[in-house]
């Protein structure tokens, strides 16, 4: 375990006799990009505004860097926070914006101008100081707004959906540069989204919420292969999920066949909830699969087709495949036994982890 910066220790907050957060507790390391990731309304930006001193706690504990911030001011917390909207000043150019903060704190002017340069240099900004902001693009605004939080030196940097108003591909190149930034700067970075694919493309480690709960945490690898219940299989990529009945240890029953898997510590004649991921089915003779299903449709993703079929069951298949399927016939769909995943009904995240320890077998690549 790392050095701790934030510790949140049964954080409840309330308002108008609502909870919206619901006695969390958490810890997170410094030098680690951590990401809150739910829909909206599931607490996770009233965290960010906990962190950042604009929301006070209606009980519990949050410290930063081993000191209790519960009744310290925002301007007084060594950190700070990059918006959606970006919130700069139109009237103000680049490097007037970047400096703001230093400017009302009184730096001198040259240690302003090093540091006002040194952050735009950061975000390779350095030569656009004197341009205007309403001549910048979405993209550019976007590293400004990150330079004026890192001219501070901040010791946590929070990002409130920062990329959300960017297109898709100014969006997934913004991920790599948020990345590789945090990576060289070595300061902790706590970002939120609704967004799964900017969670697992950039995150050491992702705290999945909802309804004011973290329901599961752990790294992008981690929950996308082992998502505790229906509800993180669901927001995590796509999922097929099925209902199966636990046979024995390594042993389940769905769609009418029983399958050797991977996990255990599940009672006998238990149902549970059986996940296979798109990309994990291969279409094939329908002699040669595990069983057969129809296709229904399809569409061109770019990189594959997805492909939605029928089984006899009634079941939906969504299958992630570079080969196209002809709509209307009959085929086999095959998959490893590393493949399946059980989840139980309600279990508990840390009675999840104890069961993974114990009787999960590795999965391929582990």
């Amino acid at each position: 375990m790392g050095e701790k910066i934030i510790r949140f220790e049964e954080v409840m907050k309330e308002y108008n006799g609502q909870k919206v957060l619901k006695n969390i507790s958490f810890t997170l390391e410094k030098g680690k990009f951590y990401t809150l990731l739910g829909p909206s309304g599931c607490g996770k930006s009233t965290i960010l505004n906990m962190i950042a001193g604009f929301t006070q706690a209606s009980s519990g504990e949050i410290t930063l860097d081993g000191r209790l911030v519960n009744e310290i001011p925002a301007h007084k917390r060594k950190v700070n926070t990059v918006f959606q909207d970006y919130a700069l000043f139109p009237h103000m150019n680049v490097f007037e914006n970047v400096a703001f903060g230093l400017k009302m704190k009184k730096t001198p002017k040259a240690e302003m101008k090093e540091r006002v340069l040194a952050a735009l240099d950061l975000v390779r900004l350095k030569d656009f100081a004197n341009r205007s902001i309403s001549e910048m693009s979405g993209g550019q605004k976007q590293r400004v707004a990150i330079a004026r939080a890192l001219v501070n030196e901040p010791e946590v940097l929070l990002l409130d959906e920062p990329l959300s108003a960017l297109d898709l591909k100014l969006r997934t190149d913004m991920q790599y540069e948020l990345s590789e930034l945090q990576k060289r700067l070595g300061i902790t970075f706590l970002f939120v989204t609704h967004d799964q694919e900017e969670a697992l493309a950039m995150s050491d480690e992702i705290f999945v919420m909802k309804e004011g709960e973290i329901v599961q945490k752990g790294s992008p690898i981690a929950i996308y292969d082992e998502p505790l219940n229906r509800y993180v299989a669901n927001f995590i990529g796509e999922s097929n999920i099925v209902e199966g009945t636990m046979l024995a240890d390594y042993l389940v029953r769905f769609n009418g066949h029983e399958f050797a898997c991977v996990d255990g510590g599940i009672p006998s004649n238990e149902l549970v909830d059986v996940i296979i991921r798109p990309e994990d089915i291969e279409i094939t003779r329908s002699a040669q699969g595990k069983f057969t299903a129809e296709v229904d449709t399809q569409l061109f993703r770019g990189v594959h087709y997805e492909i939605i079929l029928y089984d006899d069951a009634g079941n939906e298949w969504m299958v992630h495949s570079t080969k196209k399927a002809k709509e209307g016939t009959i085929v086999g769909l095959d998959f490893e036994q590393e493949s399946i995943h059980i989840m139980r009904k309600d279990e508990e995240e840390e009675a999840f982890y104890k069961r993974l320890d114990k009787y999960t077998v590795p999965r391929k690549g582990e």
